[in-house]
């Protein structure tokens, strides 16, 4: 096994994820199996319990290098063969006293695993102030003193930057941060994510890696690599819009919806339109906000309104829960395409539950009590526009993260009105899939289809929300679930 760890400095946010998600890419178009890895400082033994707006309290177990090799070798693709080579994001910014755990953790680890199967990228930012126009080292030269420090030694430097890097900015970081030119690599602002694996490649990130960690590489052309270059070109040249207005409780910081907005852009992109996300607090399109902040009611139906579809994610807690019905209420009756009641959750004495408890859940503990990780999901019908999205298939696997279940005594009464729960769990107890009959696009999941999505292999039922809103979805259920070459 090949470790591959990715570090930050300078600043946080600098792109340590998509480095190692693009590292993973050019290696996996070479024909290595590759698996990823994202260890963030800020965790709890139930973090997802806690508001994106939180940092929680920082822990780390003991047994964290056990752990990343016995993760490392869990298979990740289809043919589920062992990966070759680990790719692991290390969260945080070196110096920071959260990663301090973490950095001596992969010290040891380096000799662990021995020399010739790790090596360090470590990604750092080389700013450019606009009074001079002069790109500045300094800054890299001490996140790379302070990694060494600490005893990581990079072996590639990523200076991000937002212009091309000079050529004596290079010889600058190579000398002063003990590294051959050839490990000094540039990744400067791009028109798009996906043109950072193509850089790493153009620069000659593999054929290094290949050297450093002894890896067999294929030199044939690469077919993986030739997608992705035809889907970069595409998103450089998309002409028409499409409009989702995303209602949720945590749209004042856009990160807290990561996965679903790259999903929401990897099915954009498949149907070659360029994604216009509206941003919408659920708590301001309830009635109380009328009276309270007018303005902000009126802006944020006026949002959901004038957009083409509407996409509702899920959230914990009481706040917003009210909005977010109403716009569901609003794609039900004005026809809009929607991708997803008063319950126990938000009232325990409600007479008529909606949404329950599962039987097995503690309610009187939070923490680490959800049904988590991958679940297949049974269609009991072979009409179904979901299924039809999959590929027709008669069962799929998706990941899960939830505490509460439609309550399925009230099944029976929601098919009556037009609502059919089309996917349901292996033993038939659980509602996975909701439908709307006399609807384009009316669909609502218990699982989270975003973690599945790939920018060229986009999550079904986010595609089936972009074909609706571009009024393309029946020709292309038609056409056999086909896009056409365009």
């Amino acid at each position: 096994m090949k470790y591959i760890l990715v570090t930050g400095g300078v600043i946080s946010g600098i792109g340590k994820g998509i480095i190692a998600s693009s590292v993973g890419t050019i290696l996996k178009s070479c024909g290595l199996h590759v698996t990823a890895i994202k260890i963030d400082p800020y965790i709890n033994i139930d973090a997802g319990t806690f508001s994106p707006y939180e940092h929680v309290v920082p822990h780390i177990t003991d047994a964290i290098q056990e752990w990343v090799v016995k993760q490392a070798k869990v298979p990740v693709d289809d043919d589920d063969v062992e990966p070759q080579v680990c790719v692991i994001e290390l969260g945080g910014t070196v110096g920071d006293i959260e990663s301090m755990p973490f950095i001596e953790a992969f010290r040891q680890f380096q000799f662990k695993v021995k020399r010739e199967n790790f090596c360090n990228i470590h990604v750092s930012l080389i700013p450019q102030p606009s009074a001079t126009g002069e790109q500045k080292t300094k800054p890299t030269q001490n996140s790379v003193r302070e990694l060494r420090g600490l005893g990581l030694s990079p072996d590639l430097i990523m200076c991000r930057c937002s212009t091309a890097l000079e050529n004596s900015v290079k010889e600058k970081i190579s000398m002063f941060c003990h590294v051959e030119p050839e490990q000094v690599i540039c990744v400067h602002d791009v028109s798009s994510i996906y043109r950072v694996p193509l850089l790493l490649e153009d620069q000659g990130v593999v054929s290094y890696l290949s050297r450093r960690l002894n890896m067999p590489i294929e030199t044939r052309p690469r077919k993986m690599l030739t997608k992705w270059k035809e889907m970069s070109d595409r998103s450089d040249r998309l002409l028409e819009h499409c409009s989702i207005a995303l209602v949720g409780k945590y749209t004042k910081f856009s990160d807290s919806y990561a996965s679903v907005i790259k999903a929401l852009e990897h099915s954009a992109l498949a149907i070659s339109h360029k994604l216009e996300v509206k941003y919408i607090d659920s708590a301001y399109l309830e009635p109380c906000t009328l009276q309270e902040e007018p303005v902000k009611y009126h802006e944020a139906w006026q949002k959901l309104c004038s957009s083409d579809g509407i996409l509702v994610p899920g959230g914990f807690g009481v706040r917003g829960t009210e909005g977010k019905i109403h716009a569901i209420n609003w794609a039900r009756k004005q026809k809009k395409p929607f991708l997803d009641a008063n319950s126990t959750e938000f009232d325990p004495e409600s007479k008529h539950p909606v949404v329950i408890d599962m039987p097995e859940h503690n309610p009187g503990q939070m923490g680490g009590t959800m049904r988590l990780g991958k679940r297949r999901t049974i269609f009991k019908t072979s009409n179904s526009v979901l299924r039809k999205l999959y590929g027709d298939t008669e069962y799929v696997d998706e990941r899960h993260r939830h505490r509460f279940e439609v309550n399925p005594d009230l099944k029976s009464h929601f098919e009556e009105k037009g609502f059919r729960f089309v996917g349901e769990d292996v033993e038939g107890e659980r509602m996975e899939v909701i439908e709307l009959d006399d609807h384009q696009y009316f669909v609502g999941v218990q699982y989270h289809p975003e973690f599945t999505s790939r920018p060229i292999k986009p999550s079904p039922p986010y595609l089936g929300l972009l074909l609706a809103a571009a009024g393309k979805l029946q020709s292309y259920l038609q056409k056999g679930c086909r896009l056409s070459p365009r």
